[in-house]
């Protein structure tokens, strides 16, 4: 079957592709956290299960659940095309590691909570340095409170210096006393580490956290100066973020070594101010996960628990009375949804008993591809040609046979499995979606994809595009009309809402 399929698509000028194949689960899992089974720990597999099918039920997209009890795995599972061998963007899940950053560099006594932000800065303070901005702290930027008018992140990344423009902006309340979720604060505080250590984030942590725990293959995105962003932008393994959430648990000690003293990591993840908020009609304070504190770049949790997350549900959930972590990567935009599930369902899990298995289920999770035929009459390969447009696509071809499709955009091939995923890499233009714009490539990037097509009818082509390595996707759809092709956009991003329309503009061809 491979060799027929890449003759057909040598045929269609397409013969270069790259086929990826997962690593086997236990290539995947060699040097990680030792696996145990719920029951041997004390948890309810019924449970898991009833989470999972919650999941389903309520229409929820995870792409990787991972529970630890006792410092032992006892489920873990990924929805089909991810895998635990690939890292998946953390958006401000990142923050978490960055605090952390911020508490080697204090424990290894190169700066204080307390020092000053301008103190690090005298070369980029503006003209007149306010009151409230010569009194923030380090400990500030940690717990959102830096005092900004408007949250500034929006307004940092479009400029080539952050760290100027940063310290431009407003402060207009007093340092420490209102909370306002802030990015760009978290990128101070990797400036700050970057300045006092000589190393950006992401090296400065790799011998003191990352290799001690075993994880590698990590990336973090960077702003124009090299400076890793911080408060966005890691990419990193589910069981990185499991082994992450256990080093908290733990209290900053790993394999019997004190790696990070136990006092930072309860200053760090202790309640340190309020989140603005109350009750709402369809929601009480006391079970809104948003408004039960914030620490040092982790959120409290309902009860005794505390967490880091990124948008779009990416959770490493630390849970000290259970002695247990919960993680999971998503695509969600009912994130208190996403957690309400786990308070609900794995929650009472914990020294709770059944007889049941979740192994099965949990080995067979897969996100389903678009479902349709593998046949219609302009299932023909043809190449179109489009006007000027900006996405600055001038031709593409499309190929077919009865298993596969392919696309050459302006030779860049992509290639797509009918009714199933196949892994492969590829450049498509505006892709991927991502949530901020700070530390984007200039250029499109080679992004690693899972692709699947399926005719919905004669003439509408659905091809769907998961980049696995991000919580998002783009599905193209391509209607033929004659000698004419429209393809039209949308990313998952935007696809959440309703009004909202994606920014490249629909492309109509003409056979060549």
């Amino acid at each position: 079957m491979l060799s027929s399929r890449r003759s057909f698509l040598r045929h269609a000028g397409l013969a270069s592709f790259s086929l990826w194949l997962p690593k086997s689960h236990a290539e995947a899992t060699a040097a990680g956290l030792a696996r145990s089974t719920p029951e041997a720990e004390g948890v309810s597999s019924q449970a898991i299960l009833d989470f999972l099918d919650a999941v389903e039920r309520e229409k929820f997209e995870l792409h990787s659940l991972m529970m630890l009890r006792h410092g032992k795995v006892i489920a873990e599972g990924w929805w089909e095309p991810y895998g635990p061998e690939f890292v998946h963007t953390m958006y401000s899940m990142s923050k978490s590691f960055t605090s952390t950053a911020v508490g080697f560099a204090v424990a290894e006594g190169k700066l204080s909570v307390e020092d000053k932000v301008v103190s690090f800065f005298p070369d980029e303070l503006p003209a007149k340095v306010s009151d409230h901005l010569a009194a923030m702290r380090v400990k500030d930027l940690l717990t959102m409170s830096t005092g900004n008018e408007k949250e500034p992140t929006q307004t940092v990344v479009k400029e080539e210096n952050w760290v100027r423009t940063f310290l431009a902006q407003n402060i207009a309340h007093p340092p420490g006393t209102q909370f306002m979720y802030n990015s760009a604060a978290t990128y101070m505080c990797s400036a700050i580490v970057q300045k006092v250590t000589g190393q950006t984030v992401l090296d400065y942590l790799t011998p003191r956290l990352f290799t001690p725990l075993g994880i590698s293959g990590m990336r973090w995105e960077s702003c124009p100066r090299g400076i890793s962003t911080g408060g966005w932008g890691l990419s990193i393994q589910t069981e990185a973020m499991a082994k992450f959430g256990q080093f908290l648990l733990q209290k900053g000690k790993w394999n019997d070594k004190q790696l990070l003293p136990a006092a930072w990591i309860e200053e760090a993840t202790r309640f340190h101010i309020q989140q603005p908020g109350g009750d709402k009609p369809d929601r009480p304070k006391a079970r809104n996960d948003w408004l039960q504190g914030y620490g040092y770049q982790f959120w409290r949790c309902q009860g005794t628990a505390y967490r880091g997350d990124g948008a779009f549900g990416q959770y490493t959930i630390v849970l000290p009375d259970q002695d247990a972590v919960i993680v999971m990567t998503s695509e969600n935009k009912n994130m208190q949804g996403q957690i309400d599930l786990v308070w609900k369902h794995l929650l009472p899990a914990f020294d709770a008993k059944s007889d049941a298995s979740a192994s099965d289920k949990l080995a067979s999770l897969k996100i389903v591809p678009p479902k349709g035929s593998f046949k219609s009459p302009h299932a023909v390969s043809n190449q179109y040609v489009f006007d000027a447009n900006d996405l600055g696509i001038k031709a593409v071809t499309f190929a077919f046979d009865f298993t596969a499709c392919a696309l050459l955009i302006d030779k860049q091939p992509v290639h797509f499995r009918y009714n199933a995923w196949l892994r492969g890499e590829a450049m498509i233009p505006g892709a991927p979606p991502r949530l901020i714009s700070g530390g984007k490539p200039k250029t499109t990037p080679l992004s690693k994809i899972a692709a699947a097509a399926a005719w919905t009818d004669d003439s509408t082509l659905v091809l769907t595009l998961r980049y696995y390595e991000t919580p998002h996707s783009d599905t193209l759809t391509c209607v033929f009309d004659g000698d004419a092709v429209t393809i039209t956009f949308l990313n998952s991003i935007t696809a959440m809402n309703p009004k909202a329309k994606d920014a490249r503009a629909r492309l109509k061809g003409k056979k060549a």
